[in-house]
């Protein structure tokens, strides 16, 4: 991406100010008549004559229909302007067309002229309405018109292909170019024929023929592509030329060129230019190279058609002159700044292709710079799929052509052969077309290559010559030895031929199953597994692909689809609710609803539904083949299998989320019960004695009891305090507050702390003799040692000693507790550190929560260091804090 340049940018602004001054053009563009075009322009005409605006009605075509004349009422609609026609027979018939001088004239600030591709009728100014609409423009009226896409020109070859009809009157793209508003007035196809039907767009007579050409389901979803693409075209090309007036970076665009010679395929050539060109938001030319040669009326008339054309659809039409095309085109696209040719299939000469000498060859060894794009005419495509396709097991007529002519080649090679080698080693040459003819047909086409061969050879070239007589045994035998191994190399070939056309689609099955697997490896749900399994059935079946699946009420509806998103029919739900429910197909190339267009295949079992996969093949598809079932079988079962793994592992983490917060719950309600409640009960029996015998008990029990009650409130506060500390940490919300500081004085600090909590406990401490700094929060490293110390002293008989060690390992400084208690098995010495983890013996005791050691592990976790339980010397636990050294900090800082 680079910035674009000041004059790029000023080109940009001026353009955009050209347009909202000069085209004031409002196109409302449909797929097909009937869609409503006229009823959406004037529904907006009537909405902005109620702001008021100026707004009259230059040509509207209601075409009969009532609701649409209906918006008419209370318009102003401009006379229309008399004709008289003559047609060819000399009749004469009265007519009436757009005034274009009576507009003009009137010159309101909105202006309606419906049908913009109309051919005007002889006497008007103009010969198409578009040029009326064009000189509208010219004198500053807003003008809104309807079309439809059919009329393009540069869709024109695809409108054909598709309807069969050849559209007369159409529309440069170029003029599309100055609209500044397209509107899409789309209707799904079943929508518009039910509106065919009902003789809301032509009158029944007219439906009826319309239903069976024009206005079939097929027809009517290609013509909407058609149109969808043709608005994302111009949006495209909006937003780029919006960007780059605003300074935003724009990639550089490179000019498009299309290389014609002047044959069949050059209009065709032109229209793929445009449009790759509008995609791509690049200028674009077509060239043609004049090598000197002359060319006959026919092509001369082609290619004069085709430069007229692209001049329509504004392009740029150049003649380069030269006799080598391929430099003439090199030196062109190098000149004018061309990233991208665009060629027809090259008319090469075999000895050129073979010598590398041919257009194409030349062009993608020396443009390596460039994009080089091949086009094929869709009369070519179609030759290509059928050569693509397996011959049938006799052969058409085409195969034993080329049998005889590669029969005649070797007969040729032979009689030149024969005047250097001997009888014996023709045979060979006769072998070797058997064989050529057999890789690229069936065994029944080699047979007859075989027969040929073997007649022909025995015929001119075995003695005696020019009769089917055999003079010697040898003969006899090198004869039908010829034909054996020429009817079992056929055999061979063949095979061979079919082992590869069966190897080549074992490949593509693989590797669709291989790619589908790895999309459904990185999903992490259960839509990301649809969206993936959807897109990899439409890219590995060359079809329209759906995945249903079941809400919350139990309907099935869609929840992907790829490429396209069709609409389903009831007869398709149905089959898909009849698939899923039963497990088995259903649909079309099925006995169950084969009514539906598409073909259902259930994800799931009749135990356990997952939804159903919809496929919609070409409607000219009789039925798929059997490694197109196949395949899709296969994919059909991973995409269940990966939707039931899914299920499984949801169910799964459900049960261990559930099970995990059922125990918390029951240890927390454990601990609130028990743990909490015992100081407060203690508290509040001392506090009622003291009430009730405050002046009866002497001064000693007094104290006891008031001593009792401080005792146990600071142990609900250490309680409180450590449910506090839990929460922050598993919010993640403690700050660590750093600071160098000695390790003997946080242990010094804690134990004097257990001191006052338990003055009659002896602590042992062994500390190192130099100072050994830590670079952590001192505050949070003391209150998880004395969390263990508190622990220890809890579990160390009265008589016995708790010892504090602390000691350097390496690069960690290690602070061991040991206590004399009873011990933790060794089973659950990691489990202590859990929250609300107690057991019977051990560390864990009746009076506490369980959440002591689970704070100091989070603690000491939050700074890098770490806690564990180690057996005792025989008795006892021993609890080691680690904890990392830094290196010492610098005493000038």
């Amino acid at each position: 991406m680079t910035e674009p340049s000041r004059e790029a940018r000023a080109d940009a602004l001026l353009s955009t100010g050209h347009d909202e001054r000069t085209h004031r053009l409002k196109i409302f563009l449909g797929a097909a008549p009937g869609v409503g075009k006229t009823y959406a322009m004037l529904s907006a005409a009537r909405e902005l004559k109620r702001q008021g605006v100026d707004v009259v009605v230059g040509v509207v075509e209601t075409h009969g229909r009532a609701e649409t004349a209906a918006l008419l009422e209370g318009m102003e609609v401009l006379p229309r302007r008399p004709v008289r026609y003559t047609s060819s027979d000399g009749s004469e018939r009265d007519f009436t067309e757009f005034d274009l001088d009576a507009a003009l004239a009137r010159k309101p600030a909105v202006l309606l002229v419906d049908e913009l591709a109309h051919r005007n009728l002889p006497g008007g100014r103009h010969e198409r309405r578009w040029q009326d609409i064009a000189e509208l423009l010219d004198a500053g009226i807003e003008v809104y018109s309807a079309l439809n896409v059919q009329h393009l020109e540069s869709l024109n070859d695809q409108v054909r292909r598709i309807t069969g009809i050849t559209v007369r009157e159409t529309v440069p793209d170029a003029f599309l170019d100055h609209a500044r508003d397209i509107v899409l007035v789309d209707l799904p196809p079943r929508e518009l024929i039910g509106r065919l039907k009902q003789g809301k767009v032509y009158v029944p007579e007219t439906a009826a023929a319309a239903l069976d050409a024009f206005f079939s389901p097929t027809n009517l979803a290609a013509l909407r592509e058609l149109a969808l693409d043709t608005i994302a075209g111009h949006v495209d090309s909006d937003l780029r030329e919006h960007m780059l007036a605003r300074g935003s970076a724009m990639t550089v665009r490179r000019r498009v060129l299309a290389a014609i010679d002047g044959h069949g395929q050059s209009e065709y050539l032109v229209r793929v230019a445009r449009r790759i060109a509008e995609r791509r938001g690049a200028p674009w030319s077509v060239a043609f190279v004049d090598t000197g040669a002359r060319l006959d009326p026919a092509r001369r008339e082609r290619l004069d058609a085709a430069m007229r054309l692209t001049r329509r659809l504004g392009g740029e039409a150049i003649i380069l002159r030269g006799h080598a095309i391929a430099d003439e085109l090199l030196v062109h696209a190098d000149r004018e700044g061309v990233g991208q040719i665009i060629l027809g299939r090259t008319r090469e000469r075999l000895v050129a292709r073979m010598l590398g000498r041919s257009l194409t060859q030349l062009l993608l060894r020396r443009g390596a710079h460039l994009e080089l794009t091949i086009i094929a005419t869709p009369s070519e495509r179609a030759k290509a799929r059928r050569r693509m396709r397996l011959p049938s097991a006799r052969g058409s007529r085409s195969e034993y052509i080329y049998a005889t002519l590669t029969t005649l080649v070797a007969f040729g090679l032979a009689f030149v052969a024969d005047r250097y080698l001997s009888v014996a080693n023709l045979s060979l040459i006769f072998l070797t077309a058997v064989l050529v003819v057999a890789v690229r047909t069936r065994m029944a086409v080699a047979v007859y290559t075989a027969i040929l061969c073997f007649l022909g050879y025995n015929y001119f070239f075995a003695p005696p010559r020019y009769t089917l007589e055999i003079a010697g045994f040898d003969d006899v035998l090198a004869v039908t030895l010829f034909l054996v191994a020429a009817l079992v190399c056929s055999r061979l070939a063949t095979r061979l031929a079919s082992q590869v056309e069966s190897l080549r689609g074992a490949h593509v099955q693989a590797r669709a199953l291989l790619t589908l697997g790895q999309q459904l490896t990185i999903s992490t749900d259960a839509d990301g597994i649809r969206m993936a399994g959807a897109r990899a059935l439409a890219h590995a079946l060359r079809c329209d692909a759906a995945i249903l699946a079941r809400d919350a009420e139990q309907v099935l509806h869609r929840v992907a689809s790829a490429p396209h998103e069709h609409a389903l029919s009831v007869q398709d739900l149905a089959a898909a609710d009849w698939s899923d429910r039963h497990g088995e197909q259903a649909g079309r190339y099925t006995d169950t609803l084969n009514a539906a267009p598409y073909w259902m295949l259930p994800l799931g079992s009749e135990s356990r539904p997952l939804g159903a996969v919809a496929l919609r093949f070409d409607p000219a598809l009789r039925e798929p083949d059997p490694d197109q079932r196949s395949l899709a079988l296969a994919m059909t079962q991973d995409i269940g299998q990966a939707l039931e793994r899914a299920r499984l592992s949801d169910e799964l983490e459900g049960a261990r989320v559930q099970g995990e917060t059922e125990r918390l719950r029951n240890a927390l309600l454990s601990s609130v019960s028990h743990d909490l409640r015992s100081p407060l009960a203690s508290m509040i029996g001392a506090a009622g004695t003291l009430i009730s015998y405050e002046g009866k008990l002497p001064q000693e029990e007094r104290r006891e009891l008031l001593q009792a009650i401080l005792g146990e409130g600071q142990r609900l506060d250490r309680y409180i305090q450590n449910l506090l500390d839990m929460t922050r940490l598993g919010h993640g919300t403690l700050k660590l507050n750093r600071d160098w500081t000695d390790s003997a004085e946080i242990v010094a600090a804690a134990v004097t702390r257990l001191r006052k909590l338990f003055p009659e406990l002896r602590v042992e401490t062994v500390a190192p003799p130099e100072t050994v700094l830590l670079y952590v929060h001192p505050a949070l490293i003391e209150q998880a040692l004395f969390n263990i110390l508190e622990n220890a002293a809890r579990f160390s008989p009265p008589d016995e000693a708790v010892r504090v060690s602390v000691h350097r390992s390496g690069e960690q400084l290690l602070i061991d507790v040991r206590d004399r208690g009873p011990g933790i098995p060794e089973d659950e010495r990691a489990r202590i550190f859990d929250m609300f983890y107690s057991v019977s013996r051990g560390d864990r005791a009746p009076q506490g929560t369980g959440l002591g050691l689970a704070i100091c592990r989070g603690m000491i976790g939050a700074h890098g260091g770490s806690v564990e339980a180690l057996p005792g010397d025989g008795i006892g636990t021993t609890i080691r804090i680690s904890l990392p050294l830094p290196p010492p900090p610098d005493p000038e800082q």
